[in-house]
């Protein structure tokens, strides 16, 4: 049998560096194929290096394998990018680039990652809710002169979600102004006409019987009320017992109707819009003060100016009124609604409404000595939940993503004048409720009106 001859090869300088640089980049693709695959227990990475001498295997130090496997869990998306940079750049070579480069991906977020969705979404919200209210002020103004505070309290009732009551003498268009408002969103409206004799269920609604012909079964069924609506106008609400007014409280408050031991829930939006004459006394009962805190808005309608009363008698005496175009349907209204309540609201202005609503209970510590000796009875928690919201909206509609401490202030008197009770000694001395919300604003301090915005919201808009 011949003997096996072994035939050593001389190691030359060019094969030696020429084996190290292949091998090197082998185990750097490696490295960099490992560092892009997600795993769950690290694993010491090695390289293998050529020398004269033979092969030496050469340990890594210790990583800090934590952050390395937090970097290294980005998902599929973030490993194909990885992949790609360790193919066509030396940079990514190595395990410590490549982490180096996922983490400054994190620190600074490229172009691929887009902006949020909600506060693109809710700015762009903003945008249409400010040029919806300015289109919706130019139609109700082709047919209602003047009350130009009226109809933005009106709006700033509607995308609140609240309802509002308004108070004014015979003749102030109050009823044509509700109308008109409910042609310009598109919604359906009715109206009810409260008078003594009216019944709970002429507004709720009430369950019938109905016999099958084909099988002689009889059966209860739910006939909806004029309450099923989008916009509800209680005209003269005032005037009819207290018993027919309480059939709103539940619809008001919780949008539903319970009849026969079923809830029917009511469309949405849904708005009651009420008007009460303050001159008349006889036949007329007041509002309970439950019902009274379910409106958002008590607005008062006042007597139009002198330029305004020339341009009605003359446009009601040469033109029929045009009918308003529809800018908003329900939908929108819905979306726009939401946009509202995502407002942020600073702890600033937050704290600043409850302590002006606090200030109106007379057993309140921080109650001035002006309301403990005039009000009866002051806001509650529901009064300063109203308060915020309207600010939220009354912002919205300027065009504005965040809320101010004179949102606040502008909607003082008509969230919380329905909600003062006063006693006899306010009276007599000739005290209002608008009296006293002044002087609250007078005595409960804003402390810096130039902090009237979160400067965090103001950085995440500019960014």
């Amino acid at each position: 049998m011949p003997a096996t001859t072994t035939r050593k090869w001389p190691i030359s300088a060019s094969s030696t560096s020429s084996t190290r640089s292949s091998r090197e980049r082998t185990s750097g693709a490696r490295a960099a194929a490992t560092i892009s695959t997600p795993i769950t227990t690290p694993r010491r990475l090695s390289t293998r290096r050529a020398t004269s001498t033979g092969i030496r295997i050469t340990r890594r130090p210790r990583r800090n394998w934590s952050a390395w496997r937090r970097a290294t869990a980005r998902g599929a998306a973030a490993s194909d990018r990885c992949t790609a940079r360790a193919s066509h750049s030396s940079s990514c070579s190595s395990p410590t680039s490549t982490f180096r480069s996922t983490s400054a991906e994190r620190r600074a977020p490229s172009q691929e990652q887009p902006v949020n969705d909600t506060e693109s979404g809710d700015l762009a919200g903003l945008e249409q809710l400010k040029a919806a209210h300015e289109r919706i002020r130019g139609q109700i103004a082709r047919v209602i002169v003047g009350q130009e505070q009226v109809v933005d309290l009106l709006l700033t009732s509607i995308f609140a979600r609240g309802h509002c009551i308004l108070e004014g003498v015979p003749g102030l268009a109050k009823t044509l102004l509700v109308s008109t408002l409910a042609q310009s969103l598109s919604l359906r409206f009715t109206r009810i006409q409260f008078t003594p004799d009216l019944m709970p269920s002429d507004i709720t609604g009430t369950e019938v019987m109905q016999e099958d012909r084909s099988t002689g079964s009889r059966h209860f069924t739910f006939v909806h009320g004029p309450l099923f609506t989008n916009v509800l106008l209680a005209d003269e609400i005032n005037r009819t017992p207290p018993k027919t007014q309480a059939a709103l409280l539940e619809g008001m408050q919780e949008r539903q109707v319970s009849a026969g031991g079923k809830r029917y829930p009511l469309p949405e939006p849904f708005f009651v819009l009420a008007t009460q004459n303050p001159i008349e006394q006889e036949g007329t009962y007041p509002l309970p003060e439950a019902q009274l805190d379910r409106f958002l808005f008590k607005v008062f309608v006042d007597y139009p100016t002198a330029e305004e009363e020339r341009s009605i008698y003359r446009m009601s005496s040469t033109v029929d009124l045009p009918e308003p175009v529809p800018v908003l349907n329900d939908e929108q209204i819905a979306q726009l609604q939401e946009t509202v309540r995502r407002i942020p609201v600073s702890d600033y202005v937050l704290d600043y409404a409850m302590a002006l609503v606090r200030a109106t209970r007379r057993d309140a510590p921080e109650a001035p000595q002006f309301v403990r000796d005039w009000v009866l009875w002051g806001a509650g928690p529901r009064g300063g939940q109203a308060l915020v919201l309207a600010a939220k909206a009354r912002a919205a509609l300027d065009g504005r993503p965040e809320v101010a401490v004179d949102d606040v202030t502008a909607l003082a008197r008509p969230v919380l004048r329905h909600r003062l009770v006063l006693n006899y000694n306010a009276e007599a001395e000739g005290q209002t409720p608008d009296t006293v919300i002044e002087r609250l604003l007078e005595t409960v301090a804003a402390h810096d009106r130039a902090e009237t915005s979160d400067g965090r919201i103001e950085r995440v808009l500019k960014a």
